[in-house]
This record gives structure tokens, C-alpha cells and sequence, in this order.
């Protein structure tokens, strides 16, 4: 599909995506931009990339495709950055986990210089980090959603389009607005309710019984806590506004929970159990 694919960032995400390009020979060259020294020896050393480098020139030079691959607040100080080595016509895409903001500014940055950015968001992670976790099934039968705006270019979406779906995803259009809506429902929201349950129940008890009681459907229900500060800060403040209005709706839920319970009904405190069961086994078996 590509002569030349550059992601900026090799982490995870970026890691599995550098594999998948080999693997299924997507690109002659698949170049990863980094900024740490140790970083190009980890990338080199496990294969996820052609060629890691820390220059900017010889990353972007040439590049027919740019993934970025960071924390959603240095996209666009590394778009500016990447900027004078693209060329017209080369083809930009990221796997950031919120859009409206990041449409609108690298809509701005590359639009003038003929560039052509989608916004995409595979629906696909871990709560471990770096290429050394990278592997090439990460996007197998997931979801990647794409973020088309009136001024993108028909022939860069489709390009970006198919590249997900060769690497495993089932693409899903929707405006960056509708995106950081369902995600925040469906990703961010439980993150944080996970994070709050981390403090609740570990905050003050960590050393004692509660820790050592606490076994595997703690460990399931707050995985994601493990994730990286930096990159769920990053999610949090660009998405701040639709995170607040769900965290509402959320007590909400909770505060009809609690009501529930107050009954002390038998037949209605099973319902909340059998109701989010059935939720949860049809959307499974949707899957």
C-alpha cells in the first residue's frame, strides 16, 4: 500500500501497527520516529519497526503515510515539528483516543500544505506500554473509527480505511464530536470509575488484609488502571467537558442503585444483577 510509513511513536499501539505493516508487507519501509536513544536500540532490537531514528528529517522525509502515535497532547507540537519534510499529497492519520480537538487543529496545521489528515481511533490497547508489548494480533477483530470531516479528501480516507481493515479492524465513520461521546461512554468514563475504585479500596489499606483479600475480580475490574498517567491526563482534559456530563449521568445510575438496595426487595435487587447480565451477554454475543 505504501513506500514509506512513518510513526511517530512506537509504543504499544504503534509497535503492533509497525509488526502488522511488515508482516503483511503493507509497506517497503517502515520507519519509526523516537526520542530517546534507548528507545531506537528496544525498537531495532524486537523488530517492530524497518528503523527507528531520532531525526526528524530522515523520519518524515519521504513518507507517504504518517501514524501518530503519542499521548493526544503532543500531536499537534509534532505535526508542526514533522511539517517542513512532508511533502503535498502524503496521507496523515492517529490512534488518539479523543478527536474533536485534533481534527481541528491538524485540519489547520496541514490543510494549507496540501497534506491530507483522517483522524482515526482504533478501539484496541493494553494497560502495558512500549514495543516490547507490542504484537501483531492487537487490532484482530476490533474496531477502528474514523473521524471524516467536510475537508477531508475522499481518496486519503479510503487509503487510511483500508489500512485498518487489512490489519484486522472493522472501520466505523463518525464526526469528532459523536467520537469523543461513545468513547467517553464507552472507555473514558471506565477508566476513571476503575481509578476511583483503585483509591477506595487500596488508598488506605494497601499494606494490610484488604490488599491481600482483594483476588481476581478486583484485578479484572480495575486493569485499566494500570495505564499510562500521562496519556489518560492528556484524555481526560481533551474530552473534560463530555467526562463531566457522563461522570453525572453515572451517579445517577448509581444514586437508583442505592434506592434500590434501600427496599431491601429480594426480586428487585436481583433485577439489577439479571438486567446487567443480559446487557452484558447480548453485547458479548455481538462481539
Amino acid at each position: 500500500m505504501f513506500k514509506k510509513v512513518t510513526l511517530a511513536g512506537v509504543g504499544l499501539l504503534g509497535g503492533s501497527l509497525g509488526l502488522n505493516l511488515k508482516i503483511r508487507a503493507l509497506a517497503r519501509e517502515v520507519v519509526g520516529y523516537v526520542r530517546r536513544a534507548g528507545s531506537v536500540e528496544e525498537c531495532n532490537r524486537v523488530g517492530v519497526v524497518t528503523r527507528a531514528t531520532l531525526s526528524v528529517e530522515e523520519a518524515f522525509t519521504d513518507a507517504e503515510l504518517v501514524v501518530f502515535c503519542v499521548p493526544v497532547s503532543q500531536i499537534p507540537v509534532l505535526a508542526r515539528t514533522a511539517l517542513p519534510f512532508l511533502k503535498a499529497g502524503t496521507v496523515v492519520t492517529d490512534v488518539g483516543s479523543t478527536k474533536r480537538e485534533v481534527v481541528e487543529e491538524l485540519e489547520a496545521i496541514f490543510r494549507p500544505a496540501g497534506i491530507h489528515f483522517v483522524g482515526s481511533h482504533p478501539m484496541a490497547g493494553s494497560e502495558k506500554t512500549g514495543p516490547i508489548n507490542a504484537y501483531a494480533d492487537l487490532f484482530r477483530n476490533t474496531i477502528c473509527l474514523l473521524t471524516p470531516t467536510e475537508a477531508t479528501d475522499p481518496g486519503a480516507l479510503e487509503r487510511v480505511q483500508e489500512l485498518w481493515r487489512k490489519v484486522g479492524c472493522e472501520t466505523v465513520l463518525l464526526s469528532p464530536s459523536a467520537h469523543d461521546e461513545l468513547v467517553c461512554r464507552a472507555s473514558h468514563l471506565p477508566h476513571l470509575i476503575a481509578t476511583a475504585l483503585v483509591e477506595h479500596v487500596l488508598g488506605k489499606n494497601s499494606a494490610g488484609v484488604q490488599a491481600k483479600i482483594c483476588a481476581s475480580g478486583f484485578r479484572d475490574t480495575t486493569r485499566v488502571a494500570s495505564g499510562s498517567p500521562d496519556m489518560w491526563r492528556d484524555i481526560v482534559l481533551t474530552n473534560r467537558k463530555q467526562l463531566l456530563s457522563e461522570i453525572d449521568a453515572y451517579i445517577e445510575t448509581l444514586e437508583k442503585m442505592k434506592e434500590t438496595l434501600k427496599t431491601e426487595s429480594p426480586e428487585n435487587i436481583r433485577s439489577l444483577f439479571s438486567d446487567a447480565r443480559k446487557l452484558r451477554n447480548r453485547w458479548l454475543d455481538s462481539r
